[in-house]
């Protein structure tokens, strides 16, 4: 295993994080401010507890997991389209570098960006609503595993991707609308049956079932089958990644 190359793939990555703060931290961190404060503490506190839990509280999963998978893939997405786009992807790929290495440090990179900025919310958000975390394990669990699966999405959207537009495509229009629709600002359980049975071919809903069940103890679906989805996708997005890399698609041409 080439350390310092993994290494250096990773300092570079954060590196540009840094030099994009703005963009990159404190843009997020603001924008689900608001949704705090609509939603939190506007709408919240005309609402009723759900499960127990208070509305504003309730959504926090939600929100961090909005902005966790569409960081993610982000992130991840930008860091190696480009030097597609540059062309300094034929220095790596000529590099003493293997597949699993590049992969290590760019999704790495992507995914603790992504943490980081999950984290600062979480912080963020005890300055709007209280709240507790039950399984404060279980809910580090997912968040790394959330991050890690969809910065390895992230990373073959952006081998895909032929230009800037088609980075975004599956962004806004697939996973933002998956995630609104996955029980970000609702329970699942508060749908009429026909739907809540369509909501369960969601896949968002298993993410963010998880995730909230390790802040409050409760969740639409079981807990195990949220964790084993999350790591199906995983394993699935590891497979397209090593296909990509071992035929050259969107790589060589």
């Amino acid at each position: 295993m080439n350390f310092p190359a993994i290494r250096a793939i990773y300092r570079f990555e954060m590196a540009r994080t840094f030099r994009t703060l703005t963009q990159s931290i404190v843009s997020p961190v603001l924008s689900t401010s608001l949704y705090f404060i609509v939603f939190g503490t506007a709408i919240g506190s005309r609402m009723g507890e759900i499960g127990g839990t208070s509305y504003g509280a309730f959504i926090i999963p939600g929100l961090i997991m909005l902005s966790l998978l569409n960081e993610s893939i982000s992130n991840a997405s930008f860091g190696i389209y480009l030097p597609k786009w540059s062309g300094t992807i034929y220095e790596l790929l000529s590099a003493p570098v293997s597949a699993l290495e590049a992969v290590l440090g760019y999704v790495g990179a992507a995914a603790s960006k992504s943490v980081m900025l999950g984290l600062l919310i979480l912080v963020t958000a005890r300055f709007f609503v209280p709240y507790s975390i039950l399984h404060p394990g279980w809910m580090i669990v997912f968040l790394l595993l959330t991050a890690v699966t969809f910065s390895l999405f992230g990373f073959i959207i952006g081998l895909w991707a032929d230009d800037f537009q088609k980075l975004q495509v599956i962004p806004l229009m697939v996973v933002t609308p998956l995630t609104f629709l996955g029980g970000a600002f609702y329970s699942i359980g508060m749908l009429p049956p026909f739907w809540q049975k369509v909501a369960l071919f969601n896949p968002v809903v298993y993410l963010i079932s998880g995730f909230r069940w390790s802040f409050y103890g409760h969740s639409d679906v079981n807990v195990v089958l949220s964790a084993s989805m999350t790591l199906g996708f995983l394993l699935l997005c590891g497979v397209a990644v090593a296909c990509i890399f071992r035929t050259g698609y969107k790589l060589r041409s």
